[in-house]
Parts: C-alpha cells; sequence; structure tokens
C-alpha cells in the first residue's frame, strides 16, 4: 500500500523561484509537480520527502524558467488487487459503506459485508444484519479485502470495491469476537466438556 519510492526526473523551476535557496526551489516544484496526483505505477504520490541529488540546471530558448535533473524520495500509495486494508468507515449509505483507505474511499456494498441480509436504518443511519444483529456505522474500525480497483488520475475519480465477507474481515469487533469463539472451541481436549 504505502511505499517509500526514489524517482528520478527532470523538474521545471520557474523564473520567479530564482531568488531562493536551490534546495527550496527545488522543492517548491517537485511538490507541485508531483503531490497528490496519481500515476498509474506509482498510485497517488502523497509527499516529495526528500531531494538526494540536483543535476546542474540548463535554459532552454523561449522558456525563462530551468530545468534540473533531480533525485528524490517521495510517499506513495498504490492499493493492490487482494490486498487487505483496514480502515474507518467515513459513509453509510442504503447501498453499503464507503470505507476510507489511505486517500481514496472504498465500497464495500451490502452485498459484501456479512451472509446475513443487511438492511439500512434510517433512523439510525446505519447497516443490519437481519438474523446476526450485526451493526455497521459511521467510524466504525474495519478490515476488507480489495477486489475491484479502477485507480484514474484524479483520486475523486478512483475506484476500489471491497469485500468483508472472507474470514478475519468484517467490523474488527465481529473478527475479534470470532477469533476469542474459536478460540474456546480449539483449546478444549478430547474428552473434555
Amino acid at each position: 500500500m504505502y511505499k517509500l519510492i526514489t524517482i528520478k526526473d527532470t523538474v521545471r523551476v520557474p523564473p520567479e523561484s530564482f531568488g531562493l535557496p536551490k534546495e527550496e526551489s527545488i522543492m517548491g516544484a517537485l511538490r507541485t509537480q508531483y503531490e497528490n496526483k496519481v500515476d498509474t505505477d506509482l498510485g497517488v504520490i502523497l509527499l516529495v520527502s526528500k531531494v538526494k541529488d540536483i543535476g546542474r540546471g540548463r535554459l532552454i530558448p523561449g522558456d525563462g524558467a530551468s530545468y534540473h535533473n533531480v533525485t528524490f524520495d517521495a510517499l506513495t500509495f498504490n492499493p493492490q488487487l487482494h490486498e487487505v486494508a483496514t480502515g474507518k468507515v467515513n459513509e453509510i449509505a442504503q447501498f453499503g459503506a464507503f470505507m476510507r483507505i489511505g486517500p481514496i474511499d472504498g465500497l464495500v456494498h451490502v452485498s459484501q459485508i456479512t451472509d446475513d441480509f443487511i438492511s439500512y436504518n434510517e433512523k439510525t443511519g446505519a447497516l443490519v444484519g437481519k438474523e446476526s444483529g450485526k451493526i455497521l456505522k459511521e467510524g466504525d474500525e474495519v478490515r476488507a479485502r480489495i477486489v475491484t480497483l479502477s485507480i484514474k488520475h484524479v483520486t475523486t475519480d478512483s475506484k476500489i470495491g471491497l469485500t468483508m465477507r472472507q474470514p478475519g474481515l468484517g467490523k474488527l469487533e465481529w473478527v475479534e469476537k470470532e477469533r476469542n469463539k474459536k478460540g474456546k472451541k480449539g483449546g478444549k481436549k478430547d474428552g473434555s466438556k
């Protein structure tokens, strides 16, 4: 998901930045060019963290800017298909729950929350399991697996589909209860009650 990577590229430093120290003007140009942008291979570039190397600047006729070859570190967020993610539910709708995963929201459709029939309770703004009584609401911490992924050049257009219908997934409370239940069953020896 999150990676610290090293990138080599050429950065354009505009003339209005020439009065600043070189490192500061390069960092400003890199942040403008890279931060909060989506790259199909790298994912969402969250932060330019450190400039490692700055090459000698060159000018191009007709452009008052200087161009520098640079090597820098960047923090990226690149979700992968089938990856398990933990996050918070930040919105509930009749059709499912939106979960914040890094800088992108993913959707857990009602059919992917549990094996139970799920209905939307308008009064409480929660999703409720018919037979299990499980309740999913805004602010709940959940663990889900990424089952569909479409990362676009703008994070608001990116879509992540999630499921919580597999063992070890769901609201963290549910997962812990299930683990404790299995632990009690597995801890008995043959012949004990």
